[in-house]
């Protein structure tokens, strides 16, 4: 394989823009008329329905059952009835069924004070049933099933335990508010997944630029908690899981591998408060924090916002778009998708939604020509080459480029970000994966 020698030693630092949101309070955005949820918010196999129209719900309620081992329950986010099952387009540009629901009823979830569970007194095996049961995925973008990545096989053992508060794609503050106003819960989620993990060392991985959120936790886990905060130097994609793990333990993941073979788990700040209500709370994952920021937002927010609710709805909340907006993106600006309606709902997996207008736009030029300066090597955290597997692409060596690397890219748009020739590096790699994967070289 065509591998460099820098894991870890690439990434780019961008300017962060975390100003506009990082001292915004995380708000109860406005509950939607009609919420449109989708059934495929996950990595894996699209939940199946199980809801009919006409049937009236209550809010949490099962709405589409996971269907296989890498999958997820999907809950209603609101009391309602059912108008309608159809397909849409999601945020990430891929059609999707969506139970579509009118507004109804009494919310029974949020707002309420429920009786707490005592978690610790329940077994390891309760405790991963109703984090399946509730539908808990990675919310930092991957939203890979909770319950899978911690269902540990007999034969392994998890000694590190690493919570990721990097939060490294700029514009995004959802973890970092999270961390300041949803501290405690941060830390009995903590704990609860430790427990399901047989108590491993315990690290919390925050870029220094969160210097409130580093200083909070560690006076609130110096008693109380064994836990290690670790600060990182701030570099993109140090929030990427085995950059991650290499900064904090200096181990390596093999290419190809998950961090459980080096016998290590990483949970996301937002799943980690995710899986704590679950089990505390009761609380299915029918909600999450999005942060509405960029020039083109009039009053940029971070906001908790209802499974299922218009992105058009959650932009009004914040003012509305100023005039000259020419780009709404879905997640942050390195990895985010761009949006050709503003009518998609938001998922599990939307972290950020961020407007933007001609000023800070660069669009690439699809006819440009590679000058072979290096920079895309250099740059690249995962020690590819991505000027060379565009070469490949090119010119459609499909097969050579399986062994080029194209499957261990991360899509962290560093070489697109530093290429001088404005090549679209990224977009070419993911329209390789799937061409690659039609052809079942993989």
């Amino acid at each position: 394989m065509f591998f460099t020698k820098n894991f870890g030693m690439g990434g780019i630092h961008a300017e962060d823009f975390k100003f506009l949101t990082n001292h915004k309070k995380i708000e109860n955005a406005d509950v939607p008329n009609i919420a449109y949820i989708p059934v495929n918010q996950h990595l894996g196999t699209p939940a199946e329905i199980i809801v009919k129209e006409g049937q009236e719900v209550e809010e949490g309620q099962l709405i589409a059952k996971a269907n296989g081992f890498i999958s997820s329950n999907v809950h209603s986010s609101i009391p309602g009835t059912v108008i309608k099952i159809e397909e849409r387009f999601t945020s990430i540009g891929k059609r999707s069924k969506v139970v579509v629901i009118q507004l109804k009823g009494e919310f029974k979830k949020s707002g309420k004070i429920l009786q707490l569970v005592d978690w610790r007194s329940k077994s390891k095996d309760f405790l991963l049933d109703k984090i399946k049961e509730y539908g808990i995925v990675g919310l930092g973008g991957a939203t890979f099933p909770a319950h899978v990545k911690l269902s540990i096989p007999k034969d392994k053992k998890v000694d590190t335990f690493i919570v990721n508060g990097a939060e490294c794609e700029p514009f995004l503050t959802a973890d970092h508010r999270l961390m300041i106003d949803k501290s405690e819960d941060l830390l009995e989620g903590i704990s609860i997944i430790s427990t399901i993990l047989e108590n491993p060392k315990v690290y919390i991985g925050i870029e220094e630029n969160k210097k409130d959120a580093i200083k909070r936790l560690k006076i609130l886990s110096s008693n109380k908690y064994n836990i290690k905060i670790v600060p990182l130097r701030v570099r993109y994609p140090q929030g990427d899981e085995k950059q991650l793990i290499k900064a904090i333990t200096g181990r390596i993941v093999p290419a190809g591998k998950i961090p459980l073979e080096i016998n290590t788990v990483v949970h996301n700040v937002s799943t980690v408060i995710a899986i704590k209500e679950a089990i505390v709370n009761d609380k299915p994952l029918i909600e999450r924090v999005v942060t509405v920021t960029g020039s083109g937002i009039k009053e940029p927010k971070n906001l908790k916002v209802k499974v299922g609710t218009p992105v058009k709805e959650v932009i009004n909340e914040c003012g509305g778009l100023k005039p000259g907006v020419k780009k709404v993106i879905i997640g942050g600006p390195m990895m985010g998708f761009a949006q050709m309606d503003l009518e998609v709902p938001v998922t599990k997996a939307c972290s950020g939604i961020l407007a933007f207008t001609d000023e800070e736009l660069s669009f690439y030029k699809t006819d440009s020509i590679c000058i072979n300066c290096g920079r895309c090597v250099i740059s690249c955290a995962f020690g590819l080459m991505p000027t060379y597997i565009n070469k490949l692409l090119k010119y459609k060596k499909f097969k050579e480029v399986i062994d080029a690397g194209l499957l261990n890219c991360k899509e962290c748009g560093c070489c697109s970000w530093v290429c001088p020739a404005q090549i679209p590096l990224v977009q070419n790699f993911k329209l390789g994966k799937d061409i690659t994967k039609k052809l079942k070289l993989y």
